[in-house]
């Protein structure tokens, strides 16, 4: 019997070679990220540019916000619903599991750090879709609990901008 290719569509080509890319820029930015923070890049041209990094710095600070207010829902509104979530635990598919991932740090009594983003690089990677490169920071009081990179692929959904595929370490 012979192999089977599996044929991939042009989209799902193009978060592959995006996913691959973030990935790449994660650790560089991680290795140099007050180096990145200085230089803020989107590519492209024309006011687009500022458009998108607007677009995706309000996509974060939303998300930081609903982190640090305790509304689980608001949070995870800002991914798609079919969106993938990998961390250094695994793959985790679609806004409920994501939720479910989430769901005991925003449980009554819980303790959850602040959390907060450094916004790195904004690629358009076309009409209706994005890559994202920043850096979140969780925070107790003054104290840092954890940061990293995180990379996301961001598609618009209903001229808001959601996330698609996120990658966070």
């Amino acid at each position: 019997m012979r192999p089977r290719a599996i044929v991939l569509s042009a989209a799902s080509r193009l978060a592959t070679l995006a996913a691959g890319a973030l990935l790449a820029a994660s650790a560089a930015a991680a290795q140099a990220p007050s180096r990145a923070a200085e230089t803020p890049h989107v590519a492209g041209a024309g006011p687009e540019r500022a458009a998108v990094w607007h677009q995706a710095a309000l996509l974060l600070e939303h998300g930081a916000r609903a982190w640090n207010g305790g509304d689980l829902d608001g949070f995870v509104s800002d991914y798609t619903i079919d969106a993938t979530f990998v961390t250094g635990r695994g793959l985790v598919r679609g806004t409920a599991e994501i939720k479910g991932r989430y769901a005991a740090r925003f449980a009554p009594g819980a303790t959850r750090d602040s959390l907060s983003f450094r916004l790195l690089d904004v690629e358009r990677l076309g009409p209706s879709s994005a890559a994202l490169v920043a850096t979140y920071v969780l925070t107790r009081g003054d104290s840092v609990t954890s940061s990293g990179p995180t990379s996301l692929v961001l598609k618009k959904v209903a001229g808001r901008w959601k996330i698609a595929h996120d990658h966070s370490s």
